[in-house]
């Protein structure tokens, strides 16, 4: 039911997120670290620049209210987007139609960053070392009054051309795969058939 697609897809991506976070905390210290502003950090330097400040460890961990506040609506509306629309194409392309797939993953990521784009925004700049905001409301306040509402959207174009041919990717990897190995497992929806597809895809996509 539509429901337990939103919920499900909710639970899913607060616990990928929460778990991935001090790892995307480094991803954005590197990225913003780039040249020709400043040298290349490397990611053993980028995680002694993290911690080396006030917080020690826990900054690694900075702007994680704003990425779970996105997270759960963001996947909620991520998932049953995808489920609708593979099961709406489905019906008209046929079952297990790659393209189906692929498809319903780009409706599925230009309505979810939608929602997840402005705390994502919030999340960034609160990673930061040298971020000048204590918190996820004082941040939102801050950027609001200062730049406008129209900040918060400002890398939304990017991250859908991003995620767009990712998730393309990535679903019709992940369906094909499940398909595969669950005849192999005799068995489609066990855990193990699961986490493998999702792995295999997840790695291709990232590629």
């Amino acid at each position: 039911r539509f429901w337990q697609y939103m919920l499900a897809g909710s639970v899913a991506g607060v616990v990928e997120h929460t778990a991935m976070f001090p790892v995307d905390t480094l991803k954005t210290h590197m990225q913003a670290a780039s040249p020709p502003c400043r040298p290349t950090l490397s990611l053993g330097a980028a995680l002694r620049a993290a911690v080396a400040g006030e917080g020690g460890a826990l900054a690694l961990y900075r702007g994680l209210p704003a990425m779970a506040l996105g997270a759960g609506p963001a996947h909620a509306v991520y998932f049953s987007v995808y489920e609708f629309a593979k099961s709406r194409l489905s019906d008209r392309f046929g079952p297990n139609n790659p393209a189906a797939h692929a498809s319903s993953g780009v409706l599925a990521t230009i309505a979810s960053d939608a929602v997840f784009t402005p705390m994502d925004t919030v999340k960034q700049r609160l990673q930061l070392t040298s971020s000048p905001y204590t918190g996820v409301a004082h941040c939102v306040r801050t950027v609001f009054r200062d730049e406008g509402l129209r900040a918060f959207f400002v890398s939304y174009r990017t991250t859908v051309l991003m995620n767009a041919p990712y998730t393309a990717v990535h679903f019709s990897t992940y369906e094909a795969a499940k398909r595969v190995l669950g005849d192999m497992a005799a068995d489609e929806e066990s855990l193990a058939v699961h986490a493998t597809a999702g792995a295999a895809a997840g790695a291709l996509a990232a590629a």
